[in-house]
């Protein structure tokens, strides 16, 4: 007797969630969230709000386990002249997780995105 020959692999977080465009509506409504903080929305008065959408639409995507690469080198270069504070990058660690509850992610998948997050923290953090 032959078994049927599978080809599954894991799902991962981004398709699960529903890819790109799904993914871009988290951080659409990231960034409302973000921009209402009285601790960090003054760090995006002068920010091209549309591009950066973009770009941490792709960063979460390559989070996720989408078809995207970003280089932690760009994050840190990015990120170096803008003096990020702990408290800063723990809001924006909270505001996050308010944000994917809000798109119905579950708690696992949900401390796996904020555990990849935090591990970055030396990269942004000044």
């Amino acid at each position: 007797m032959t078994l049927p020959f599978s080809h599954s692999r894991p799902i991962s977080l981004f398709d699960k969630y529903g890819g790109l465009r799904a993914l871009r509506a988290v951080i659409l409504d990231f960034y409302d969230r973000v921009l209402d903080s009285d601790l960090i929305g003054h760090h995006f008065e002068r920010v091209d709000m549309a591009r950066l959408v973009d770009h941490q639409t792709r960063f979460f995507a390559m989070l996720l386990g989408g078809p995207v690469d970003f280089a932690e080198d760009r994050l840190a270069r990015v990120h170096a002249h803008l003096r990020i504070s702990h408290a800063d990058f723990d809001e924006v660690a909270a505001i996050l997780s308010r944000a994917l509850e809000a798109a119905g992610f579950d708690d696992a998948d949900r401390d796996t995105i904020l555990h990849a997050v935090e591990a970055r923290r030396r990269l942004i953090v000044a």
